[in-house]
């Protein structure tokens, strides 16, 4: 058996995940990242992106997480996003109309903050969209 560690993922509205693993894939902002037991420890910020958890059965499951802080320590790892959804929590007809919305407001958007949050809400929804059809 693979050496576990323990690993919690926070949400601003629940506790998303907390137990022992045997590793995590995911987006950093500067790239994927794994993280398996006895990792050196590190900070980063992560970008909307799958969450592939391993759990301490071998069981591979993916969930979509959005932007936030992974924190990697001796003593465990922790997530803490603005959101995070595992595929049958994501409803597909909300993710296809923020797809939607932002493809219209990026064709039509004048100021940088427009097209930046646009940018930003097109790559969340597409990632919710992803994680359903990974399942």
């Amino acid at each position: 058996m693979a050496a576990l560690f323990n690993l919690e993922i926070f949400t601003p509205s629940r506790l998303f995940f907390s137990g022992p693993v045997e590793s995590i894939i995911m987006t950093l902002s500067d790239g994927d990242a794994a993280v398996l037991a006895n990792h050196a420890p590190f900070t980063a910020p992560v970008v909307p992106c799958l969450i592939k958890i391993c759990d301490n059965q071998g069981n591979w499951r993916t969930a979509f997480t959005a932007e936030g802080i992974l924190e990697v320590t001796g003593e465990k790892t922790v997530l803490v996003s603005d959101a995070a959804e595992w595929p049958e929590e994501i409803d597909y007809e909300e993710a296809k109309a923020e797809i939607e919305e932002a493809e219209e407001t990026l064709a039509g958007g004048l100021f940088r903050f427009e097209t930046e949050t646009a940018s930003a809400s097109l790559r969340r929804a597409k990632m919710r969209l992803k994680a359903i059809e990974k399942n």
